[in-house]
């Protein structure tokens, strides 16, 4: 599957304009400075101007943690995201919401996928624990019980976590994306809990409305680190 360019249309083009304007000025100071750096640093290629091409990312990258972008259609199964992830290659739908849909969408988006997602694969330390997520997942995709827990992790963290920087501040794609959750994941009534892994693989949560909880790391290193660790203990755990 590729990105058919061509095919996107002016409203198109307008509507990623108005979301990452608007996205970019909010998190100025709500994201973290490694977030913030990298969309600097990808402005020649991720911007305001249109909707980004993702051989351009593609070829951005090819010099900077070798991410590509993946095309699919939608949510895709468990184990290829695993399997992906694992061989650096960042999943990303190719359709963008309409304007009526600005503020909230009930599956992500390019949008969402891009720039969320996209700017800390350029993070060395961020991108390697995505690798060795990856990893971990495909060595359990057998079971059950363990990608649940992956899930969990991927959601408090990937998706939804927060760093102690400044105070606190976003480095989860799904605040980030989110014009409403990138202010109520700071100052709301939500609350906001020191990282420990083995608490997060037991927590449970819900995709489908704003979340109450949110696991605040020290800095990258601390996540991977977590991922190594884990890694290393339920491996030892699958051979006894």
């Amino acid at each position: 599957m590729k990105q058919q360019f061509e095919k996107y249309t002016e409203q198109d083009h307008k509507v990623w304009n108005i979301l990452f304007e608007r996205q970019a000025e909010n998190l100025k100071d709500k994201a973290c400075q490694a977030y913030l750096d990298a969309l600097e640093t990808m402005a020649p290629v991720l911007n305001s101007n249109q909707v980004p091409k993702f051989t351009e990312l593609n070829e951005w990258f090819v010099e900077n943690t070798n991410w590509e972008i993946e095309c699919v259609p939608g949510l895709i199964s468990v184990d290829k995201f695993f399997c992906l992830l694992a061989d650096r290659k960042f999943p990303s739908s190719t359709w963008l919401r309409r304007m009526d849909q600005l503020d909230y969408l009930e599956e992500p988006d390019m949008f969402h996928d891009i720039f969320g997602h996209v700017p800390l694969l350029s993070n060395p330390v961020f991108s390697a624990f995505m690798v060795a997520f990856g990893e971990l997942g495909k060595l359990f995709l057998h079971d059950e019980h363990r990608l649940i827990q992956l899930q969990r992790l991927y959601w408090f963290t990937i998706e939804f976590g927060l760093i102690k920087e400044s105070g606190m501040k976003i480095y989860g794609a799904g605040i980030a994306s989110s014009f409403g959750e990138s202010n109520s994941s700071l100052f709301g009534d939500a609350e906001r809990i020191d990282f420990d892994i083995e608490i997060v693989l037991n927590t449970a949560f819900k995709n489908d409305e704003v979340q109450t909880k949110y696991f605040v790391i020290e800095n990258f290193d601390e996540l991977f680190l977590s991922i190594e660790t884990l890694t290393e203990k339920w491996t030892k755990l699958e051979t006894v």
